[in-house]
């Protein structure tokens, strides 16, 4: 059987063989605990020698001041309490970041954000440098390649006030971060919908982390919690990864993982 990796890899091939544009962005979109993390890592390999450069969304998080600043802002919408939906990352550092790895020489910094600062709120720390040129930018995220809906969408589901609020931040995305991408990548459940595999994937993670660190981490309750907070996300925008909503005719393929990665 061939790997998700595997297929990703040749995806990526395939896309690059039928434009000449350098570097090729590459969104890759899936729930947590899905393999996104484990996937990205493996890939700059599997790709070789196409040079590749993988990026998180997730080290694009406003610094921890200013993602207080936004929880403050929307005391009436739990899902920006914290870090992890549209409305919580640097827009501008994106487009900052993405500009800078499409040089043709020299070097480009990557942004990171450390997750166990300030009791596990996180904060933006040192960056990294990445040699250029590269021939393929991926860039993960859970929400990654998710399009904001229009209003009449919107009342036709009975969006609730604080998936509105998500709405309006990632039309941001959309304009700023989507047209630079040619391709994307979404790791869906299998079937899809079937967000019960989310909960699972993302508690097995906390688990084995926690295995390896003496025990640190968030409870079972804490990881349900956490979750919670993202599921919104994939019912009301998930289908925008396959769709868009710009007109731009993207290269798209989904992997299906029915248990684990």
């Amino acid at each position: 059987m061939i790997s998700k990796i595997d297929l990703a890899a040749a995806h990526i091939r395939q896309c690059l063989a039928q434009t000449t544009k350098r570097p090729l962005f590459v969104g890759l979109q899936g729930p947590q605990g899905s393999g996104k993390s484990y996937l990205c890592a493996r890939l700059p390999e599997a790709l070789a020698p196409i040079r590749a450069a993988v990026l998180s969304i997730d080290d694009l998080y406003l610094p921890h001041a200013d993602l207080v600043r936004v929880a403050r802002e929307h005391p009436s919408n739990k899902l920006l309490a914290g870090r992890g939906q549209p409305g919580t990352h640097d827009v501008e550092l994106g487009v900052r970041t993405f500009e800078a790895l499409s040089k043709a020489d020299g070097e480009a910094s990557l942004p990171v954000f450390d997750k166990s600062l300030h009791g596990g709120e996180g904060d933006r720390v040192k960056s990294i440098e990445v040699q250029l040129p590269l021939d393929v930018v991926v860039v993960e995220g859970w929400c990654m390649g998710f399009y904001p809906l229009s209003n009449e969408a919107l009342e036709a589901v009975n969006a609730p006030t604080e998936v509105r609020e998500i709405n309006e931040f990632l039309k941001e995305y959309a304009s700023k971060w989507y047209p630079i991408f040619s391709a994307f990548i979404q790791i869906t459940p299998d079937p899809p919908g079937q967000y019960d595999l989310v909960y699972k994937w993302r508690l097995e993670q906390e688990h084995h982390m926690k295995s390896r660190n003496g025990g640190v981490g968030m409870s079972d309750d804490q990881v349900k919690g956490f979750v919670d907070r993202y599921i919104p996300g994939y019912v009301f925008f998930g289908r925008g990864v396959q769709d868009g909503g710009d007109g731009v005719s993207r290269h798209f393929t989904k992997l299906h993982v029915a248990d684990s990665f």
